[in-house]
């Protein structure tokens, strides 16, 4: 058959565009050579925010569009998005308090924000949020962002997807485009070195830090247009304080740091941003950026936060469209969509750039750009519609999660808050019929036998990595014992799947 979309890349704007695309009626096939969501996508700071420190560089549009789009993707994932906010500590010889207060004014009012609370000031020194603070530390204020478990949010695009229609192929490289009359013809490879050929009608580049690579070795361009790869890393640490706030630090080179209460015994601090050569999939943290980020919190903390408190670390590629930006923290993060369809031919649209917070209307921007080849395709649809596990009120989800605790009591309340917030309604479906542990098949710790099957069978996890570390977090709550038996599991299981698959 001859889709009429192939989607290179499984992040969240492949993901997002794949979702946008089949609910408007187009045949799509979506290629991605690793596990969704194996690059940029989980190597984010988990935030949906509108970027403070955008205004600084009068990235007004970007700023409000992504504003606006906190709230939409709140209301489309209670479970997965959840509202934080953050306390930003006034520094004397820093931003100056009343360019801090006016710029806190326009982050309020640019997005027409109706869910989420305004900004207060913050006297430090009477709040909680000054307790871990040094002394120097004043005042503040205090204002709105959003949290977002960025892996799950590009599954249950996927998810949603697949459900309207959507071929979704994890594992499988598109290692040749080419277009032959009015089409295209893909070659992929399976990671088991199986090779077949896909037609389509118009292709999308969205592979993110590969999107050059693709462009210059799978389609064939000379001239592919260049990306800015940044590297943003972040440390998770032991807990630096009890109170649920997040904290935004200013930093004498200008740049600014986060530092967020993460998987309930941790803190989360980010992010860096240096140019980053080489291979964009193996990106890790150096020492300096550890350096600059221990050095960074502590100027702040009334405790130092040392290498030793150190849990975990993760870094990551941001493919930004390469504007001549002579420092990494000043290329935009605006995303740039271009087409490329010669008089005739089939075309081609590449995606450069973009921020997890708006990849929705990223996705919207780049169905338009296509729609006049697809005249027959529906209008936009995503803005009001839930995503999977998110169709409750934003402001029910502790109602949720008691109504799910009464329903399966042998499980720890702990345990049933984590399962609604990974899956939101869906935690019904994948306990079932479950009355007891035992039911809940063999235990890897935290995770049951059942929850990895419902992963295996319903979101492309092939492996330990994928379920401990982009499914969920569950690698900083597990023993290693725990997660070899894991890992024999699930390749064990795999083994049998595929065996059944091969006729076996």
């Amino acid at each position: 058959m001859t889709y009429d979309l192939f989607v290179i890349g499984g992040g969240v704007n492949g993901c997002g565009i794949a979702r946008d695309a089949s609910g408007r009626g187009l045949k799509v096939f979506l290629a991605e050579q690793g596990d969704l969501a194996s690059g940029t996508s989980s190597a984010s700071t988990k935030l949906i925010h509108g970027g403070l420190r955008y205004l600084e560089h009068y990235e007004f549009r970007l700023v409000r569009e992504a504003l606006i789009e906190r709230e939409v993707l709140l209301k489309a994932a209670p479970h997965i998005i959840w509202p934080l906010r953050f306390v930003l500590p006034c520094h004397s010889g820093l931003r100056p308090w009343p360019i801090l207060r006016m710029g806190l004014f326009l982050y309020d009012h640019l997005g027409g924000r109706r869910i989420l609370p305004g900004t207060r000031g913050v006297n430090l020194r009477t709040d909680v949020t000054g307790e871990p603070l040094k002394d120097q530390y004043v005042r503040g204020f205090e204002y709105s962002d959003c949290w977002v478990e960025d892996a799950r949010l590009v599954v249950l695009n996927a998810r949603d997807a697949q459900a309207r229609g959507a071929v979704i192929r994890t594992r499988t490289k598109c290692i040749s485009a080419r277009r032959v009359e009015s089409a295209w013809e893909m070659t992929v490879e399976t990671a088991d070195g199986h090779v077949e050929t896909v037609r389509a009608r118009a292709l999308i580049n969205s592979a993110g830090p590969w999107v050059s690579e693709v462009l210059g070795a799978v389609v064939g361009r000379n001239d592919p247009d260049k990306i800015r790869m940044v590297k943003g890393s972040h440390l998770v640490v032991e807990k630096l304080y009890n109170h649920d706030r997040c904290y935004i630090f200013q930093n004498a080179d200008g740049r600014i740091c986060f530092a967020i209460p993460y998987e309930r015994d941790f803190t989360l601090i980010g992010t860096t941003d240096e140019d980053h050569r080489g291979d964009p999939g193996k990106p890790h943290i150096t020492d300096a950026e550890s350096d600059y980020l221990l050095g960074a919190v502590s100027e702040y903390f009334r405790k130092p936060v040392t290498r030793e408190m150190v849990r975990w670390s993760y870094s990551g590629i941001r493919p930004l469209y390469d504007d001549g930006a002579s420092k990494a923290q000043e290329a935009t993060r605006d995303y740039v969509l271009k087409l490329d369809c010669p008089e005739g031919g089939a075309p081609l649209l590449s995606v450069f750039g973009g921020k997890i917070t708006t990849f929705r209307r990223l996705s919207e921007h780049a169905i338009e750009k296509i729609q006049p080849f697809f005249p027959q395709m529906g209008g936009p649809w995503t803005r009001d519609a839930a995503l999977p596990g998110g169709d409750f009120g934003h402001d029910r989800v502790e109602q949720h999660i008691a109504a799910l605790s009464a329903e399966y009591p042998f499980l720890d309340k702990v345990t049933v808050r984590r399962l609604f917030k990974a899956y939101g309604t869906d935690a019904a479906r994948l306990l079932g019929d479950a009355r007891s542990a035992s039911d809940m098949g063999q235990s890897f710790g935290p995770i049951s036998e059942r929850e990895i099957d419902w992963l295996r069978d319903k979101e492309w996890a092939r492996n330990a990595d994928d379920v401990l570390w982009r499914r969920s977090k569950l690698g900083l709550h597990t023993t290693k014992a725990q997660q070899e038996a894991l890992r024999t599991y699930m390749a064990s299981a795999n083994a049998v799947q595929d065996l059944k698959r091969a006729g076996g």
